[in-house]
């Protein structure tokens, strides 16, 4: 459920149910992700394993040093897999040819997740459901799924899709991601805006068989429901896949990452739509991202407001405004599109648009975040982004919200914490090690200067957020000074924080 507001620091909560408030300026919660995507990316096949390695860390690093606390990771594209997988084949991005493992062999998602863990960040599995090609030019490795099973594709356009109103495409899709749930500590999965395919001017999707063999059980009968009947189907999909991710880990979210107009007020009976004039989910992509948010099917929700404020057609200032009216439950980032941070500021032509973006952002209570695309931008500084991110921004770590909704108990805080030189070390408390919703996914360590107070909800005075369980005072704090007192707090799965530990001085 959405937090409530701390509009005055000096507030004293009245109740353990109220989290942190938003702070415009240094905010304690934030989800800072970035998508790192392999789509078009013809330089990945042509490297060596290790040059493929050193790349990846380049964003990664470029990322964390712009205070971001999540990698959005492409891992499947184009039903094949960046990973290990008997499910499905390797993924032409890698190699340049589908069904190739690397040579000498490596697991980009098992490296990304262990490289984002040592920083403190989270690593999202991002993946396309329904996607089987991207150019028409694309071809599938001999034991593909769809030399077994071609009923349950659609051509279209110059792509091929599963056809999201087969059974057996949601099963197969539903296997291929608990697979990787099951098998991978990642933290979410994550899906973009691509469900039924973007329209092809001059063509229809081919699924009116599919549609007459299976609309009448779901109650679909007429020409009239079909679009429904469509909607209906990436419902069912989107639903079963929260249901199987929580059956093999509860803790795993489960995030989507629409088109950023849900539905033009035009084209809404009622006028609930938004004051926009393009494209949207609901009509054409056939999602209905609202009913998932409000039933609880996903856990976070990242519209893709990539225009400008002042957007004739698709207004960021209405689009983002619209979404925090709109998002009950659950938590809600917005897609930031970097190129679009160099427009001027309509106020302000002198500036860029920058700081009104970060405002609505950091003011509007249903909003919990950005996600930056693309992450590469970052790395290139494009705009400026990741200098701006760094000086002020995301200046400070922050932690990502916890999610409530799937577990809002504590962790204890840790059951010893002791000095060692110029080390910190510190254990968890062997019960909630044990216990897979408590488990420490990372710690917090707090450093406070001579004079200050220990007050953990300023993220001015987090030090590091660490996997690990120990701290080199003298190499990880520049800043560090006689009379500096250290704190440690337990993060869990669900980014619940413990209470603060005993103090250290040093």
């Amino acid at each position: 459920m959405k937090k409530y507001l701390i509009v005055v620091l000096s507030l004293v909560l009245m109740t353990s149910c109220l989290s942190e408030g938003k702070n415009s300026e240094n905010p304690k919660r934030e989800f800072r992700g970035a998508w790192v995507h392999i789509v078009g990316n013809k330089t990945i096949a042509t490297l060596t394993t290790e040059q493929a390695k050193q790349m990846f860390l380049d964003v990664i690093d470029s990322c964390y040093l712009a205070g971001c606390n999540a990698i959005i990771f492409q891992v499947r594209p184009t039903a094949d897999a960046f990973y290990q997988s008997d499910i499905e084949p390797w993924t032409r991005y890698l190699t340049g040819v589908q069904g190739k493992a690397p040579e000498p062999y490596w697991d980009p998602l098992a490296f990304a997740i262990e490289e984002c863990h040592k920083r403190g960040m989270e690593l999202h599995a991002w993946c396309n459901p329904y996607r089987v090609t991207l150019l028409e030019s694309d071809t599938l490795c001999s034991d593909h799924l769809y030399y077994k099973n071609p009923e349950i594709f659609v051509k279209y356009g110059k792509q091929l899709f599963f056809n999201p109103g087969e059974p057996q495409a949601r099963a197969h899709t539903v296997k291929v991601i608990t697979d990787i749930v099951a098998r991978y500590d990642v933290d979410a999965i994550h899906f973009d805006d691509y469900f039924y395919p973007y329209p092809v001017e001059g063509e229809e999707f081919d699924d009116q068989a599919t549609f007459e063999k299976y609309g009448p059980a779901q109650g679909f009968t007429t020409m009239e429901q079909k679009a429904d009947w469509r909607r209906n189907n990436v419902t069912m999909l989107i639903e079963e896949l929260g249901k199987a991710i929580k059956e093999v880990k509860p803790w795993v979210r489960f995030g989507i990452s629409p088109f950023g107009v849900h539905r033009n007020k035009k084209d809404t009976p009622d006028g609930s739509g938004s004051d926009t004039d393009a494209f949207s989910n609901y009509e054409q992509l056939y999602a209905d991202v609202p009913l998932w948010v409000e039933k609880g099917y996903i856990d976070y929700n990242v519209p893709q407001i990539y225009w400008k404020i002042g957007h004739p057609k698709a207004d960021y200032e209405v689009l983002i405004k619209w979404w925090n009216d709109n998002t009950p439950r659950g938590q809600l980032y917005v897609g930031q599109n970097i190129s679009t941070f160099g427009e001027k500021d309509l106020q302000n032509p002198n500036t860029t648009q920058m700081a009104r973006k970060m405002q609505l952002v950091r003011e509007l209570p249903n909003v919990d975040g950005n996600v930056w695309w693309p992450g590469w931008s970052i790395e290139k500084n494009s705009n400026n982004i990741a200098d701006s991110l760094m000086q002020k921004y995301q200046k400070y770590h922050a932690l990502i919200p916890a999610y409530t909704e799937i577990d809002a108990k504590a962790p204890k805080a840790v059951a010893r914490i002791e000095k060692d030189g110029r080390l910190i070390r510190w254990e968890q408390d062997a019960a909630d090690a044990a216990d897979p919703m408590q488990k420490a996914l990372f710690y917090a360590v707090y450093c406070f200067p001579d004079g200050v107070d220990v007050d953990t909800d300023k993220a001015e005075y987090i030090m590091k957020i660490t996997n690990d369980t120990v701290y080199n005072v003298v190499e990880e704090n520049a800043a560090h000074g006689a009379g500096c007192k250290y704190v440690v707090t337990v993060l869990d799965r669900c980014w619940n924080e413990s209470k603060p530990s005993e103090t250290l001085w040093y």
